[in-house]
């Protein structure tokens, strides 16, 4: 077979690299070299969706062809090529695409149906969002973060409620012999006990606050909402979330919520089956109410489309008008309503459940509030994601402005418990870098840990030192990143419940603190880590990763093996190009340490040609 080469991690075979945005210039080139003296050379193209167009590449130099092309609409598109060899002997026809693996080196196939075709994903140019790029994320879980009461109380009385007697107790389910909480288990945290507790959060550096859920709900977790206008009663009262806000905003945070648009609590206002809120208000009760066209009833009231069949949990028809009117579009409605009152962003619930035109509307209301972000729970890639049998739109621009980028987590668990190589880890974040728009990329939400995982420190079998390289990884790694409230603990769990206990403020042990607190000030004082490109690379068992911006830059590397590892600069694998002369990168390489110890980093940041830092210090 011929010899052909195309790698579009190579800025010379691509440009630019990854994701384009409409009305961009991108230009290809790939290598073929054949028997025949001049060879057809074609790139073939498709919006998704779309016909295949097909464009002629011209001949550069020896070997080389070159296209170009503007992409005029947003959206997924797929390359591959085509080679047409003609020689006095034989007539043959070549097709080259995406390899087999995840390298970004192409493929070649005498079968057109075998061929793999390459991702180009085309977005809409937006603005990105500064305090939310530039800044560093906690995530409270608000029933186990803190209690402003003196007695280890409740703020009001719940029936069917189970009270935890001492803050050190482990969570648990009370459930019935189906499985089903009977009786939710609560500690008692407050809006009020947050609000004591920012003093805390500056001292660590956080500039955003992410709450799980803290609408009227029946559970501690309260994804199952009563009523999308009131604060839940044992978290305060609104009065409270208003001085929360305030003095958020004082001590220079800013808040997003979480938003659950996808079902809601079975005895909410809108479902209403225990019959709380009257007789005749609510689905369950009345098929005259207003909200019965938003569930779906397989026989009335008993049996319900529900959230993956949890009965709690009434599944919304997001495609109905007066679900819409409520939550974005009516002239009183949710999200205009919190955000007027101060709340900066909003995290949407399962967004791969929310139609894109639902998830634009909330954005197009957004849009009459300055600087304001609504990110998404994706678990896996957010551009070419498939929900419901439909291609999602996240990543294009009007939608989503990032993710939760829970790809990067599993990359980071993947290489410190050895279950990928270090090249397969360095391959996987290379593609989800060159998928995402980087304005789509900077704007995720990057996370160790959250509400529906086991606790990072569990995951990691409780050894601190590759618990310190993932901390040390989620603050160079791109994208917003988000501390699990008492991760900077060092808290252990396992999965829910045992993930969400409530926040060990008797646990003086202040080590870790300081070195997350390091990290946060590592982050908040160069832009490269909150606005630089990013390039991952590998030597031997060594990770590595570099960010750049402007003039300045950081290098991480990373020993996620037991055994201590030489440096050898000539053996390091760039997996895509480096924007700066060889000359510059063998000045940085003569400043990488020659051993590297076991389940260890380093990492050094430069301007231009100068080493301005070295490893983490106070």
């Amino acid at each position: 077979m011929s010899h052909i080469r195309f790698n579009p991690w190579v800025e010379y075979y691509k440009l630019p690299f990854g994701a384009a945005a409409v009305d961009q210039e991108i230009v290809l080139r790939i290598y073929v070299a054949t028997s025949a003296q001049s060879p057809q050379v074609y790139c073939l193209y498709r919006k998704e969706g779309e016909d295949t167009q097909e464009l002629s590449m011209q001949q550069i130099g020896t070997h080389w062809y070159e296209c170009r092309m503007v992409l005029p609409e947003k959206g997924l598109y797929f390359y591959s090529f085509v080679i047409i060899a003609n020689d006095e002997q034989s007539l043959e026809t070549i097709y080259y695409g995406k390899g087999a693996d995840s390298s970004g080196i192409g493929q070649a196939t005498y079968d057109g149906n075998q061929v793999r075709e390459f991702q180009l994903t085309c977005f809409k140019e937006e603005p990105i969002v500064p305090w939310y790029v530039e800044g560093v994320a906690y995530q409270i879980f608000p029933d186990r973060f803190a209690n402003h009461l003196a007695n280890h109380q409740l703020l009001v009385e719940r029936r069917n409620t189970f009270h935890y007697g001492n803050y050190l107790d482990r969570p648990m389910y009370v459930k019935n012999q189906a499985g089903d909480v009977v009786r939710w288990d609560f500690f008692g945290g407050t809006l009020k006990g947050i609000e004591e507790k920012i003093p805390y959060l500056l001292d660590l550096g956080v500039t955003i606050l992410y709450l799980n859920p803290i609408f009227s709900a029946d559970s501690n977790h309260r994804y199952d909402t009563n009523d999308y206008f009131e604060i839940d009663d044992l978290l305060g009262t609104k009065e409270d979330f208003l001085s929360l806000v305030n003095a958020l905003h004082q001590a220079g945070i800013r808040l997003i919520l979480d938003g659950v648009f996808s079902h809601v609590g079975k005895n909410s206002k809108y479902f209403n089956q225990d019959g709380r809120y009257g007789d005749d208000v609510g689905a369950s009760r009345s098929q005259a109410s207003e909200y019965f066209s938003w569930f779906t009833f397989t026989d009335y009231p008993s049996d319900y489309q529900s959230w993956w069949g949890i009965k709690d949990l009434p599944e919304v028809n997001k495609e109905s008008s007066t679900f819409q009117t409520l939550i974005y579009a009516g002239e009183t409605n949710v999200i205009d309503y919190w955000t007027s009152l101060g709340v900066d962003g909003w995290r949407l619930d399962v967004a791969d459940e929310l139609p894109d035109s639902f998830i634009e509307g909330i954005r197009t209301t957004l849009a009459s509030h300055k600087e304001r972000v609504v990110i998404g729970e994706v678990w896996e890639d957010a551009s070419n994601k498939i929900s419901y049998g439909k291609r999602r739109e996240y990543v294009f621009g009007d939608n989503l402005q990032g993710v939760m980028n829970y790809p990067f987590r599993d990359a980071i668990l993947d290489l410190l418990l050895h279950r990928s190589s270090v090249e397969q880890v360095c391959q996987t974040l290379t593609e989800i870098i060159e998928n995402y728009p980087l304005q789509f990329l900077l704007q995720s939400l990057s996370n160790i840990g959250t509400h529906d995982t086991k606790r990072i420190y569990t995951e990691l079998y409780e050894n601190e030192r590759k618990f310190l390289l993932a901390l040390t990884m989620l603050f160079v790694f791109p994208g917003v990143p988000c501390l699990y409230y008492g991760d900077e603990r060092q808290m252990k769990g396992e999965d829910d419940p045992d993930n969400r206990a409530f926040f060990p403020w008797q646990t003086m042990d202040q080590r870790i603190f300081r070195f997350c607190r390091r990290l946060i000030k590592y982050r908040k004082t160069h832009q490269f880590l909150q606005k630089g490109d990013t390039n991952f690379f590998y030597q031997g068992e060594l990770f590595g990763c570099l960010r750049i911006f402007e003039n300045e830059w950081t290098i991480l590397l990373v020993n996620p093996s037991e055994r201590e590892q030489s440096v050898d600069t000539h053996s390091i694998h760039w997996l895509r190009s480096i924007p700066v002369s060889h000359q510059f990168i063998e000045r940085i390489s003569k400043q990488l340490p020659n051993k590297l110890l076991g389940t260890d980093f380093w990492i050094a940041t430069f301007e231009e040609e100068r080493k301005i830092g070295g490893q983490l210090s106070e």
